[in-house]
């Protein structure tokens, strides 16, 4: 019988070999040869002019200009941005929460978007946050050349990228794949992979368990990554403090986002298997339909 793993896997690899990965063109100023970024850079296109400031590169001042005003100012050019997707699969425990298909969702988001990538010329890696993070075994071929990986991580990502954070290209695009359903602030990871990047986009990939309350009645809660359990009485208050505790996480998740100038959007894992639709991509124009 074939492995679930595997088959979502190829799966989303084939739904995003109908999409083609972009970068929106608020973050272009335009394609000349590579993909270009709309921070100022090194390759020769220029772009526009700005003040001079002390400890500017002196080859970039336009001395015809300061011969016109006697004004020193200096000239600023498309940055170049390399095709390359960065994916960041989040290993831990609870993305294998017993009952969901978190892990089978997120495998086959990571051969979705790899697909969407070589669709317009990218190269790709594929990072495990596990203990530290390192590339799947065959991960810059196609997705069903991949090393399963194993969801068995005891800690979060953020304690992964402590541990070893991965080696990220510059000027690329990185994709995080992850519940986020840890405590913490989500700076020490959003803002080393917004860092030097034409985007960075973050999926938060959830299991409809996680997004629902549990029914009403005695409860036993076991932590997926540390095997702490608790007894718990499931009652209304209950249920309000858990959407409430969810609904502040979250908004955790979109301020950090916001700050380092990243992309959140969220989908079920559930349906995420169904249809393989990312609407919200699409709008965001990270996705185009070939």
């Amino acid at each position: 019988m074939d492995n679930p793993l595997h088959q979502s896997l190829l799966d989303g690899e084939l739904a995003g070999s109908r999409y083609t990965l972009r970068t929106p063109r608020g973050l272009l100023a335009g394609i000349v040869g590579m993909h270009q970024g709309a921070r100022a850079g090194s390759s020769l296109e220029f772009k526009e002019h700005r003040d001079y400031e002390p400890g500017d590169d002196l080859r970039h001042i336009d001395w015809n200009a300061y011969a016109r005003s006697d004004h020193l100012v200096v000239k600023l050019f498309h940055e170049e941005v390399t095709p390359h997707l960065d994916v960041i699969l989040d290993g831990s425990r609870s993305m294998a929460l017993p009952g969901t298909t978190k892990a089978e969702a997120a495998l086959g988001l990571a051969g979705f978007f790899v697909a969407a990538a070589s669709n317009a010329g990218f190269s790709h890696r594929v990072w495990l946050a596990h203990d530290g993070c390192a590339q799947l075994q065959g991960n810059a071929g196609r997705p069903d050349t991949w090393e399963l990986p194993s969801f068995d991580y005891r800690g979060n990502p953020a304690d992964a990228f402590q541990r070893r954070p991965p080696l990220l290209r510059p000027r690329g695009v990185r994709l995080l794949i992850s519940d986020l359903l840890w405590p913490g602030d989500p700076l020490p990871i959003v803002g080393p992979c917004a860092e030097r990047a034409t985007a960075f986009i973050v999926v938060q990939l959830l299991a409809a368990a996680d997004v629902q309350p549990p029914e009403r009645g005695n409860l036993r809660l076991v932590d997926t990554e540390t095997d702490q359990r608790w007894e718990l009485l499931v009652d209304d208050g209950a249920i309000e403090r858990y959407r409430d505790a969810m609904e502040c996480h979250q908004q955790l998740w979109h301020a950090a986002c916001r700050q380092a100038g990243a992309f959140l959007t969220s989908a079920i894992a559930e349906d995420v298997l169904r249809d393989w639709r990312l609407d919200e991509l699409v709008r965001a124009e990270f996705l185009q339909v070939m």
